[in-house]
């Protein structure tokens, strides 16, 4: 009877089957999943028992879906025994939370981890209910079950239609998967489902968008991880569908309709593609990887050759390539396009790539006149980069206190430079560079602080200069608000911030910062003439409103006098008589 013994669900139990399990939500730190060995728990609130015989491995437990291998012996209350795998010798092989077995066993064994064996004491209406499973297992009986489980593989229905199953069969290294844009180098081989071998690569590159022999593997290995082994099962959609594949060279013929069945192992892969700005108009792809992990910051002196091509593949620029001499810049700098800056920013050393750069990043929608060529108006340009070296700038974390303070005086004085020069913006982002060095200053001493905090006026005041310059004044008006909250009675950054004021027309804001720089320098030449062009906005303003409100009041009373007037009632005549 033993070797007869299998697992039905049973009449009143395919039902039950059928239905969602109540145990679905495993929880790695659920008290059952550490249990001590000897210690015995419910799980769930059904009755279902785990007593713990022997540990596992690890931490992973199976999930719905899994192909699991167990070994176990059944009995009864009173020790009889109804079936073992032991006894047979070979394991038990189910596919968890597919009704393949009792309810019990789903429940149970999602809860244990390989190599763990455990006693699971399982009531009738998680086995065979009322109506057992004669000849040995009688109506409405409580079962035991000593198990062990052996292995487990994950099954994954990874395209969520049923099309293709993935069984993992070796797990890969670390975390993160190809995407569209990667190539990849997999190993694999096809059969048929009578075993059939009809295609076999000991190696083969491609990218995953291209795809290669049939659209099952682009879809499996955007799932899989580096050294990872898995086996799928591939329907006809994902395959070759109703017309099949004809045998050609060492390929063999893939029938109409046929499931197929892939043994796959993705060996590595590289990314090709990296968007480096969220609006994809500078993207790179690595040719060859550079060294190390350091890549150069803002403010890094690079060395690179460089090529400058349009699409159509017409050079305008080539740099670093005469008497073999590098091409060198400064990133930030402005000395090259925008999307180049960003594109080197990050490479290793030693790194070839290739740089696509949408105009926004490039030569935006003028004509540049080039080296080699003129690039067109709104023209994407590619450029292929190698950085031979690059000495990046010092950061502030690896300086000590005074040599913050060097660097933040350096870049405000070229911050100075750029501002004399009329370049704005070059200028507004040292004097940002020159405030970060200083912004932490709990390790100062009490010289160094107010050397610091010097500098941070000085180095917000004179951005605000830029940005009004720039017609940002919204980023104006809090940077001199910095400054005021540092220094209240500071003049320059209350003319400044009411300067702010008045382009977006907070006027009565303006007024108020004005008079209070007066209080405190009433012979401030610039301010006096501030306040005067300040008078004058607020006389055109208060013009404007007098004039809008006499145009508003004229037509509700032009719409007042076309509105029909009521009848006038007449008096009665008087009655003589009465």
């Amino acid at each position: 009877m033993e070797d007869d013994f299998e697992f039905p669900a049973g009449k009143e139990m395919s039902k039950e089957m059928a239905d969602n399990d109540q145990y679905d939500d495993d929880d790695d730190d659920d008290p059952v999943t550490l249990l001590k060995v000897g210690e015995e728990k419910e799980i769930g609130n059904q009755g279902l028992k785990k007593k713990l015989l022997k540990q596992g491995e690890g931490c992973e437990t199976p999930e719905n879906g899994d192909e699991v291998e167990v070994h176990y012996t059944g009995t009864l209350l009173d020790g009889t025994r109804f079936g073992s795998s032991r006894d047979r010798g070979t394991p038990f092989k189910f596919t968890i939370g597919q009704g393949q077995i009792i309810k019990g066993w789903d429940q149970g064994i999602k809860t244990m981890k390989k190599g763990e064996n455990a006693l699971f004491t399982i009531p009738a209406a998680l086995a065979y209910g009322e109506s057992g499973s004669p000849p040995t297992i009688p109506p409405n009986a409580t079962l035991q079950f000593d198990v062990q489980l052996l292995s487990w593989f994950r099954i994954k229905d990874i395209c969520k239609d049923g099309g293709i199953f993935k069984k993992i069969v070796r797990k890969g290294e670390k975390w993160h998967n190809p995407g569209y844009t990667d190539e990849v180098l997999v190993k694999y081989e096809v059969q048929l489902e009578d075993g059939t071998l009809v295609a076999k690569s000991d190696g083969v590159e491609f990218a995953v968008d291209d795809g290669h022999y049939c659209p099952a593997l682009s879809e499996a290995v955007k799932t899989m991880k580096k050294g990872e082994k898995a086996i799928l099962t591939v329907k006809p959609q994902y395959g070759f569908g109703e017309k099949g594949k004809e045998a050609l060279g060492n390929e063999g013929l893939v029938p109409a309709n046929a499931t197929l069945q892939i043994k796959l192992e993705l060996v590595s892969w590289k990314t090709t593609l990296l968007n480096i700005t969220n609006d994809e108009q500078v993207v790179k792809k690595v040719l060859k990887e550079g060294e190390g992990y350091e890549r150069p910051n803002k403010g890094a002196v690079v060395q690179v050759k460089l090529n400058g091509l349009l699409r159509d593949g017409t050079m305008f620029i080539k740099k670093g390539y005469i008497q073999s001499e590098p091409y060198e810049f400064k990133i930030g700098e402005e000395q090259v396009i925008d999307g180049l800056d960003k594109g080197v920013m990050t490479m290793k050393k030693g790194e070839v790539a290739i740089l696509a750069i949408g105009p926004e990043y490039a030569f935006g929608s003028t004509e540049s006149k080039q080296e080699l060529a003129a690039v067109p108006p709104n023209s994407t340009v590619i450029y292929e980069v190698y950085l031979i070296s690059f000495i990046k700038e010092e950061e502030s974390w690896d300086m000590n206190t005074q040599e913050k303070i060097e660097a933040a005086g350096k870049k405000k004085e070229e911050g100075n430079t750029f501002f004399k020069d009329g370049k704005y913006l070059k200028a507004a982002k040292r004097y940002e560079k020159a405030a970060k060095f200083i912004k932490y200053d709990t390790s100062f001493n009490e010289e160094e602080k107010k050397q610091a905090k010097a500098l941070k006026v000085s180095c917000n005041l004179n951005n605000a200069a830029c940005k009004l310059k720039l017609k940002d004044y919204k980023q104006a008006e809090k940077l001199c608000t910095k400054v005021l909250e540092v220094e209240s009675r500071n003049v320059k950054a209350l003319y400044r911030r009411a300067q702010a004021y008045m382009n977006v027309g907070d006027l009565d804001l303006a007024e108020v910062d004005i008079k209070r720089a007066l209080e405190i320098d009433p012979d401030n030449r610039d301010v006096k003439v501030e306040y005067k062009v300040l008078k004058e906005k607020m006389k055109e303003y208060n013009k404007k409103d007098a004039k809008f409100y006499a145009n508003m009041f004229a037509r509700l009373i032009d719409s007042s006098k076309k509105t029909a007037a009521p009848k006038e009632v007449q008096p009665m005549t008087i009655d003589s008589k009465i």
